[in-house]
């Protein structure tokens, strides 16, 4: 089922195309994100569906029922897309009983794929992936972001910004890659040494969580807590790193 839903996404991705120009007001970004974002996802339903017939649809992850659910965001990263930007991705998570079970992220800007079944690895382009092998956080890139429309939940605004100047004081770089799920699924290959954030980012997180678990990084939240998808903070790392990034994240609060 995995290459079935591999081949879909990257299918369906194909047809992905930026507008012209960037939107110039709230009110048009929506009428183009709509425009882009409606038919991927209309077209991403009726193909899964024929994949798995009994699953059930959710567009985002709350509010999950019981069973199994595609999980699916066609344009993470829809606003680096609306601005010409490369950095954005397609989303599908197969969630069962409330857990990720399956995860696919492409990117057709990078023509890469992220994918991973639980308790069968994590793979890029097909290839085995892993995280990084560095042990000081002097040497690391970390990354961050916040949820969408950050400041409807409380507090989280101001923990972003304690934590990053934490971070700073320490790593050799900090960055905001977005797409959200894509810079978790960069710390899975090593590409990036860590991500953080804070705020409950369900939709985004879970699918990339699972391709990180599967390709051998540490993924909790920012205090080490076990991370579910209801958790308000998230923290993914390479296994030595780990450990010294709860540390600061727990000073920073």
């Amino acid at each position: 089922m995995l290459k079935s839903v591999i081949t879909i996404v990257e299918t369906l991705a194909a047809d992905i195309r930026a507008p012209e120009r960037p939107p110039a007001s709230l009110e048009e970004l929506g009428t183009v994100f709509s425009a882009i974002d409606d038919p991927l996802a209309a077209h991403l339903r009726a193909a899964l569906t024929e994949v798995r017939p009994g699953a059930k649809w959710a567009g985002e992850f709350d509010d999950l029922p019981a069973g199994e659910v595609w999980v699916v965001d066609a344009l993470d990263g829809a606003v680096q897309l609306l601005q010409g930007l490369p950095q954005y991705c397609v989303t599908v998570t197969l969630v069962r009983d409330g857990e990720p079970e399956l995860a696919v992220l492409h990117s057709l800007r990078l023509e890469e794929t992220y994918a991973a079944r639980k308790g069968e690895g994590a793979t890029r382009n097909g290839t085995p992936i892993g995280p990084s092998r560095k042990k000081s956080l002097e040497a690391a890139v970390a990354a961050t972001s916040q949820p969408p429309f950050v400041m409807t939940q409380p507090g989280v605004a101001e923990a972003a910004g304690r934590s990053l100047t934490a971070v700073l004081r320490e790593a050799a770089a900090v960055r905001n890659l977005g797409p959200t799920s894509w810079q978790v699924a960069d710390v899975a290959a090593g590409r990036l040494d860590l991500f953080w954030q804070y705020g409950t980012d369900a939709t985004n997180l879970a699918g990339a969580a699972l391709i990180a678990r599967e390709a051998g990084a540490v993924v909790t939240t920012a205090g080490g807590a076990a991370w579910t998808p209801s958790a308000g903070s998230f923290l993914a790392a390479a296994p030595a790193l780990h450990e010294r990034a709860v540390e600061l994240l727990r000073q920073a609060e």
